[in-house]
């Protein structure tokens, strides 16, 4: 098993960093690693989107779970290798809010698709805690 983690802090309510997460077509405001996306469905568990990464081929992910204003969790299965991501959200005892985004993957591409998958989280991150400041 493959795993990572990255995490940030923000001013920005729970109830803010869940809007722009339940926003998944909004997703690329702040996922510069997405050209196209498109949930299919609600956001709820067992929705799935579409997502191609630019230059890449569409991938499809299931969210097999969701619990609004606290976590989400996705997961993409590829050439048999399960990609598991959940994004959390807490509050701390200072009133600011963590986001955190942790990762596991298992199944025979495991340490590749590792790196590429959560390359980008630190900035994403950044982008997402900018974007929920904003409001």
């Amino acid at each position: 098993m493959w795993s990572h983690e990255e995490s940030i802090e923000t001013t920005a309510t729970r109830a803010r960093i869940w809007q722009l997460f339940a926003d998944v077509a909004g997703w690329k405001q702040w996922n510069a690693g997405i050209e196209h996306i498109e949930l299919h469905g609600s956001f709820k568990e067992g929705a799935t989107f579409s997502m191609q990464p630019p230059g890449e081929e569409a991938f499809v992910s299931t969210l097999i779970n969701v619990v609004e204003n606290d976590n989400f969790t996705d997961e993409t299965i590829i050439d048999g290798t399960r990609v598991l991501v959940h994004h959390k959200i807490s509050t701390l005892a200072s009133g600011n809010t963590k986001i955190i985004y942790s990762t596991e993957i298992t199944g025979p591409n495991a340490a590749q698709f590792g790196p590429i998958v959560t390359s980008d989280f630190a900035d994403v991150l950044k982008a997402l805690k900018n974007i929920a400041e904003q409001s």
